[in-house]
């Protein structure tokens, strides 16, 4: 299915997003989510989680012994629902690939981003992961 450019325009933001949660990228991270982002992830254990610092808890952490090995983030079939000209609700499965012990891996979880135009610019402003 062909993408609009409204739907690239998020697409690629979002993808942007992935790269910086893989990298460590925490500047990139906090300037494409709203201060006030919620979400449901596993690290929440079923609970709503407001704001940033939570977020940022898991950038900060020291990286582990030895070099990780690199990993590659794909949104497989990406879905995207436009709630007027300011909102879009993007849901996909998140395919990260990295090497384990010499041996390619896959690992796959179930996204849902919701994106909204504040003051001009996309902010992503709530996260669901399962």
């Amino acid at each position: 299915m062909a993408h609009s450019e409204r739907d690239c325009e998020i697409l690629h933001l979002n993808q942007t997003l992935l790269d910086s949660v893989v990298r460590g990228d925490w500047s990139t991270y906090a300037d494409l989510c709203s201060d006030d982002l919620t979400c449901f992830e596993a690290e929440t254990n079923g609970l709503l989680v407001e704001g940033l610092p939570f977020h940022r808890y898991y950038f900060e952490l020291p990286a582990g012994n030895g070099t990780p090995s690199p990993v590659t983030v794909t949104m497989a079939r990406p879905h995207l629902r436009w709630i007027g000209d300011d909102g879009v609700v993007l849901s996909y499965t998140r395919l990260s690939q990295r090497l384990q012990n010499g041996d390619p891996i896959t690992a796959s979880c179930c996204e849902t981003r919701i994106w909204e135009r504040q003051t001009g610019r996309w902010q992503q402003v709530h996260v669901h992961r399962s």
